[in-house]
């Protein structure tokens, strides 16, 4: 019974299917998921919980999990493993949940040039707001912020990164698209849409360009990204995947070739871009035979370990 109400759960999130064994129960733990009604300036009018472990210490880090399309930020709380991480490694988790109404139901906005731009508005500002919230309420640690979230989450996961590279350290995003893929709200519906209609094509350095743009004039070190999706993906096309290795690895100056591939599943095909010390700043993990069904289990705390936050 456990398996079933939480498959419901991750059905009404707004997934269009759920894979057998995506279910997990709830962790073994007193602390709750919070909503916040006052955490600041709310320009995208989105909602807010958040959830706080037992353990929490000192400057903890925050990450921040955001649901796709149709969906919620107790939807994802109640079916991804985040909040069971939490409680192992110590960290805040902030759940937001969109507003703005689509074909595909409520979405984040990575469509409006507000959305684009720093300090523009809409949803990037309103989540800013939701990671100052808790570094004044609980002392998070304001250089250990991460984002990530699922297909609408992970788009806005990237627009995270390249909107507010001096608010967030690294993000992982699952089944999202390169930064400003989307020309307007008209473009985003899946059936319509140049971005996920296998049309979208640029130069590595074209989406780069759109990524510097955001934040003209900004110097300062880039978000670590990792970047997941499902060969099989049927809504949006596996192809975005290379598009958004092109964006990265631009933005870090990094040659499109990776420094190292391996397989840390049987259906992962892990590649790797490092720079010059090592350090490796492009993640893509290509899911072979997976739709649009990401996060599986495990993913979650490999996303977290690539923060710096657990080990996978």
């Amino acid at each position: 019974m456990i398996r079933i109400r939480n498959a419901l759960a991750a059905v009404a999130s707004g997934l269009l299917f759920v894979l057998a064994g995506l279910a997990f129960p709830a962790p073994a733990s007193a602390a709750q998921l919070v909503e916040v009604t006052d955490f600041g300036d709310n320009p995208g009018n989105l909602q807010m919980h958040i959830y706080v472990p037992d353990n929490l210490p000192e400057n903890p880090a925050t990450v921040v999990a955001m649901h796709g399309c149709g969906g919620s930020g107790p939807s994802f709380a109640g079916y991804s493993e985040f909040n069971s991480l939490a409680d192992q490694y110590g960290f805040l988790v902030i759940y937001p949940t969109a507003t703005k109404q689509t074909v595909m139901g409520n979405c984040f906005d990575v469509w409006s040039q507000e959305s684009k731009t720093h300090g523009g508005g809409s949803d990037p500002a309103s989540i800013v707001s939701m990671v100052e919230y808790a570094q004044q309420q609980y002392g998070a640690d304001p250089d250990r912020v991460y984002a990530t979230g699922s297909s609408s989450g992970g788009m806005e996961t990237q627009a995270l990164l390249a909107v507010y590279p001096d608010v967030f350290a690294a993000g992982a995003s699952f089944m999202g698209v390169p930064f400003s893929c989307f020309a307007n709200e008209a473009d985003f519906p899946p059936t319509t849409s140049q971005c996920v209609g296998g049309y979208m094509d640029k130069s590595p350095q074209e989406w780069g360009d759109a990524v510097r743009s955001a934040y003209p004039g900004y110097d300062g070190p880039r978000p670590r990204v990792q970047l997941w999706h499902g060969t099989a993906d049927f809504l949006v096309p596996f192809q975005l995947q290379q598009e958004a290795i092109e964006q990265w690895t631009d933005v870090f100056g990094l040659s499109q070739t990776p420094t190292s591939t391996d397989q840390p599943q049987p259906n992962w095909e892990r590649q790797q871009f490092a720079d010059a010390s090592g350090t490796v700043q492009v993640e893509a993990i290509s899911v072979q035979g997976a739709g649009h069904s990401l996060p599986e289990y495990g993913m979650a705390a490999v996303a977290v370990s690539f923060f710096g936050l657990g080990n996978a």
